[in-house]
């Protein structure tokens, strides 16, 4: 059984969750800036993510989640996810975004295993403060290996799809990775590349590289 792993935020989805977050918080400038040196391997991520989401104290969650639940999917999301079931393959997403956006685009799309961090809250507002296990650069690759060895899986019969610099460890882990509007730092570790904005792009590279 073959498994694809993706990133969600620009990869899945057309935006940065915590970009938009940070809009509706009134901070969006300033946490944007952030999020494109972290993702571009500049800064530490985990002292990246942690600042990011300090700066949402005070968010309400209703708020928070009427901002997750617009955001949109990547065009060809759904087809590319459809295509990988048809060839037999499981789907996971592992990011290091949060399950107000993860869970609802894991439904969407049909996502087997949806692994995300929280956003704790108290009182209905955000209180700048990130939970779960997706908070270092190196976070995706132990989450990639718990759960292929739960699903009895070879890691090198995974593919893995995403486009910065916290995917770096998942890429060096998979056993093809597929780099998608990618940042420079990323495509060093990547099989293949795909530079426009339409995952519909991956499904031939997929085909080959199982016929292969």
């Amino acid at each position: 059984m073959m498994m694809i792993v993706f990133d969600m935020d620009s990869t899945l989805i057309d935006a940065e969750t915590i970009d938009e977050l940070a809009a509706a918080a009134g901070v969006g400038e300033r946490v944007s800036e952030i999020t494109e040196r972290a993702m571009n391997g500049e800064l530490d991520y985990g002292e990246a993510l942690r600042e990011r989401v300090s700066l949402l104290k005070g968010l309400s969650t209703e708020r928070a989640n009427a901002t997750a639940d617009s955001l949109p999917l990547m065009p060809g999301a759904k087809e590319l996810v459809d295509a990988a079931k048809h060839m037999g393959c499981q789907t996971a997403m592992i990011t290091c975004g949060f399950m107000i956006a993860a869970r609802r685009i894991g439904d969407l799309l049909g996502i087997d295993y949806v692994i995300a961090n929280d956003l704790a809250t108290d009182n209905g507002t955000l209180t700048g403060e990130v939970t779960g296990k997706l908070t270092e650069c190196d976070s995706k690759a132990h989450m990639f290996e718990d759960l292929t060895r739960r699903c009895g899986i070879d890691p090198q019969e995974c593919i893995a799809v995403g486009d910065g610099a916290n995917d770096i460890y998942l890429f060096k882990n998979a056993g093809y990775s597929i780099a998608f509007n990618a940042k420079p730092v990323l495509k060093e570790y990547a099989d293949a590349s795909v530079n426009q904005k339409d995952l519909r792009a991956i499904i031939p590279i997929i085909r080959a590289y199982m016929r292969d």
